[in-house]
């Protein structure tokens, strides 16, 4: 066992005087290293020795770790080498974001996209005489240049997206309708980083208008008010609609949610309709051309409902319209039924193209308790006599601007008592309100909505997602 032990230590001593030398050592700091070796086979792993003190310090690499390896087996037979495995760190995510979105969604839309790039909506190539634009140089030179604007309204599209595919999953029957409004919200608020709780926040991002949740004959414009207990049954078609903004970009898309197979044709006739629309839509296209071709696929279809086949009209006193910035009506409006609007659109717009079925008359009255409103944006310099007024337009100008809002937004910012000054408002022509839109009793009706960009090179589809 003596005289094995001692040509294994000459030929470790060899092995070590032929890894230490490229390190320029002398021949002492050598005969330190074999002599800090042992009897029984095990060596120091090899690095640079301290000139005062012999102290090994390890300088591990993976090159050197397999090239030691050989060395000990060819040096040290028979010798049981111990190798430590090492654990492999967790890597942590850049800045520590998150790389997808929270349930209910929570995290900031920035930290999912670091880059500052949002995904570009679904784009259509122009037709006819607008061919052209797909390739002209002198048109994707005007695109370049708007975007900034772009992004903007692709941030606001990909949170609704996030949101509402969310709401979708989550919202059941039995579920109030506050409970579902509020999910909605904060769901926009914390991933647009607006909580819009100080002076001027709602204005930056946030909320495009509030989140409509209106019922069966109810068609839209209904968001419950505080204190409301309406709760959504598992017979109900409820209307989702609501707008995401940033920098005053709104995004305004909207869905229908049932519970029931019944009404499956009326959800698929205003869909198609909805996307026929989409379709057709275009610069220089008429209005009225639009409104005809969604007429004729809405009103194609027929719902079957308690034994009774019910035709599927389109709401004829309803449309889409223009978008511009902060304002969520433009100066145009979209039919969806024939007509003769001679108007055209035209390159840069935004509209909102949506449809409204029914099984009902097709016509929409007001109806119910006002939650919605908006400052108008020619609103009048008239003279307000009742101070609550007066105080309430000071908050509804610093907090919304032209934006859209309800009831429960100035209730989140602490007012009180402020009802007579709201009505004197509107009746003042400074605030306009929206009050629900419904349909006769005991009818259905359904609503889908998408928000398009008329860029000078292509149609751009912005709200479009997997859902619609």
């Amino acid at each position: 066992m003596a005289a094995r032990a001692s040509a294994d230590m000459e030929k470790l001593k060899c092995t070590l005087f032929f890894y230490i030398l490229p390190f320029g050592l002398g021949a002492d700091e050598i005969l330190q290293v074999s002599n800090a070796s042992k009897p029984n086979g095990k060596v120091a792993e090899h690095g640079r020795v301290g000139a005062e003190t012999g102290d090994l310090k390890h300088e591990d690499s993976e090159d050197e770790k397999d090239d030691e390896g050989g060395a000990a087996d060819g040096g040290a037979t028979g010798a049981a080498k111990k190798k430590k495995k090492r654990k492999p760190k967790k890597k942590k995510a850049a800045n520590g974001s998150a790389k997808a979105q929270s349930s209910p969604p929570r995290v900031l839309i920035s930290n999912l996209f670091p880059n500052g790039q949002y995904p570009e909506g679904e784009t259509v190539e122009y037709k006819n005489e607008n061919a052209f634009r797909t390739t002209s140089e002198e048109k994707r030179h005007l695109d370049r240049m708007n975007n900034d604007y772009l992004n903007e309204y692709r941030q606001g599209a990909e949170i609704h997206r996030q949101v509402r595919q969310w709401a979708q999953k989550d919202i059941q029957p039995g579920q109030t309708l506050i409970e579902i409004a509020e999910g909605i919200e904060n769901g926009v608020r914390a991933l647009t980083g607006h909580q819009g709780l100080e002076e001027g926040d709602n204005i930056k991002g946030g909320m495009g208008f509030p989140t409509g949740l209106s019922i069966n004959n109810c068609a839209a414009h209904y968001t419950p008010n505080a204190g409301n207990k309406m709760v959504l049954q598992k017979e109900d078609v409820m209307k989702v609609d609501f707008g995401v903004h940033v920098n005053g970009r709104i995004v305004d898309s909207a869905f229908t949610m049932t519970f029931d197979p019944v009404y499956d044709n009326l959800l698929t006739a205003v869909k198609e309709a909805t996307n026929t629309g989409v379709r057709e839509a275009g610069i220089d296209v008429r209005m009225s051309d639009i409104g005809s071709a969604i007429q004729e696929v809405m009103e194609s279809y027929e719902v079957e409902i308690g034994g009774q086949s019910l035709p599927v009209k389109c709401i004829r006193n309803l449309n889409g319209h223009s978008i511009v910035q902060y304002s969520i009506h433009g100066d145009k409006s979209v039919p969806i039924v024939k007509g003769g609007d001679q108007t055209k659109m035209e390159e840069g717009e935004t509209f909102a193209i949506e449809t409204f079925g029914s099984t009902g008359k097709g016509y929409v009255r007001d109806d119910m308790e006002t939650s919605h409103y908006a400052k108008r944006a020619d609103a009048p310099n008239v003279s307000l006599r009742i101070s609550s007024a007066r105080t309430l337009l000071n908050t509804i100008t610093k907090n919304f601007g032209t934006i859209p809002f309800c009831r429960r937004y100035i209730d989140r910012l602490g007012q009180d008592k402020y009802l007579l000054g709201l009505n004197n408002l509107v009746s003042s022509g400074i605030v306009e309100a929206y009050p629900p839109l419904c349909d006769v009793k005991g009818s259905y009706t359904a609503q889908f909505e998408h928000t398009i960009l008329l860029r000078p090179t292509v149609k751009e589809v912005i709200s479009r997602g997997d859902d619609y």
